[in-house]
């Protein structure tokens, strides 16, 4: 398919890009650093020695970080086609 000054297959590469590097963003800014804690921050219980070895610089145990991570609230998407069905939501 043509798209105008772009070649054959650019905006296929230019979309895989973006998610690519949102993945790695997303992998980094998850990533916890420095030394793990040996109490979770927030319940104060005990967190495993396998844990604390497996990630480097844990802070919860893994029933807090399990409530942490499915209290994430779904955002909406972009708007990028612009039409009035996608507006009225």
């Amino acid at each position: 398919m043509a798209g105008g000054w772009a070649r054959d297959g650019a905006v296929s590469e230019q979309i895989e890009a973006s998610i690519s590097d949102e993945l790695a963003r997303m992998q980094v800014q998850k990533r916890p650093v420095g030394e793990s804690l040996t109490h979770c921050a927030e319940c104060e219980e005990p967190i495993p020695e396998k844990r604390r070895t497996a990630l480097p610089g844990v802070k919860l145990c893994l029933e807090c970080q399990q409530e942490r991570d499915g209290a994430h609230k779904m955002r909406g998407g972009i708007n990028r086609r612009g039409s009035k069905d996608s507006q009225l939501r």
